[in-house]
């Protein structure tokens, strides 16, 4: 997920309608708030109103909502007092769907690899670039789950990961964007310590968490976890970090918005960002 720094854009999010794009098939329950919802899309061009390829008479609807605000008045609405929020919906979907499309066709000023994560990336860049007004980004790379055959299959994630990133944060460089956006990488669950009959490892609890960019605090971050016998909870890793350390911080310290307010409580920071 890439995170622009509170403040560092200038442009009324009212235009866009959503803080968080996720670039997917699903919207991933990392992004779900209470009242506010990602828009997610896996390609810039699915993201439209489809309702003109379903029937004639959806498109000339959605166009007086769009083009003609007075004479959506005419809609035959069961209860015209929703009609001002209909319109807003409307065209606040139609501009960020347009902005959206506009972004992502300009493309980048430097070259990704090929890739899932990479065109993922590759979209964020160009949103970035168009200076939307979003302020979280998230994008996913899957096959972790390695239940078999895990050596070569994550060497070869691990590898897509690092190339992907090292792009992304060269295409921000170029932009002039570099010191704006941090990412944040972690995976849904964690993964045991002794291998199984396949090849490969179960789920598991502790887990890395990467966080990079020029505002990060460049190393390891707390300690390496022991592997042996007496330093392990029933075959898995303990972790020395409690990952709402590291959400109260990007919370506090760089999108400035209040961490307890969102965690339920107060977190220590885990020095992930340079003084």
């Amino acid at each position: 997920a890439g995170v622009a720094k509170a403040g560092a854009t200038q442009t009324d999010a009212g235009d866009l309608g959503a803080p968080c794009i996720c670039i997917g098939n699903d919207s991933p329950l990392a992004a779900e708030g209470k009242r506010v919802k990602p828009v997610t899309f896996d390609r810039a061009e699915s993201f439209r109103w489809a309702g003109q390829d379903l029937h004639p008479a959806l498109a000339q609807a959605y166009d007086v909502l769009n083009r003609d605000p007075a004479a959506a008045a005419e809609l035959p609405l069961n209860d015209q007092s929703q009609l001002p929020f209909v319109l807003r919906t409307a065209m606040n979907a139609q501009v960020a769907s347009d902005r959206i499309r506009a972004a992502v066709a300009k493309g980048t000023q430097t070259q990704f690899p090929s890739g899932q994560l990479a065109n993922q990336l590759r979209m964020v860049a160009a949103m970035i670039r168009a200076e939307l007004p979003t302020r979280v980004y998230y994008v996913a790379l899957g096959g972790f789950d390695t239940h078999s055959g895990q050596p070569n299959r994550h060497n070869r994630l691990l590898a897509e990961l690092g190339i992907s990133l090292k792009a992304f944060h060269d295409e921000m460089a170029a932009l002039g964007q570099g010191q704006r956006v941090m990412t944040l990488a972690f995976s849904e669950f964690g993964r045991r310590v002794e291998q199984n009959a396949s090849q490969g490892t179960d789920h598991g609890t502790a887990g890395p968490l990467f966080v990079t960019g020029p505002m990060v605090t460049p190393g390891l971050i707390g300690k390496h976890p022991s592997l042996a016998a007496g330093g392990l909870d029933r075959g898995d890793l303990v972790h020395a970090i409690d990952f709402r350390s590291v959400y109260a911080e990007v919370l506090d310290n760089w999108l400035g918005v209040d961490s307890k307010s969102i965690l339920g409580a107060t977190y220590a920071k885990a020095g992930i960002l340079r003084a």
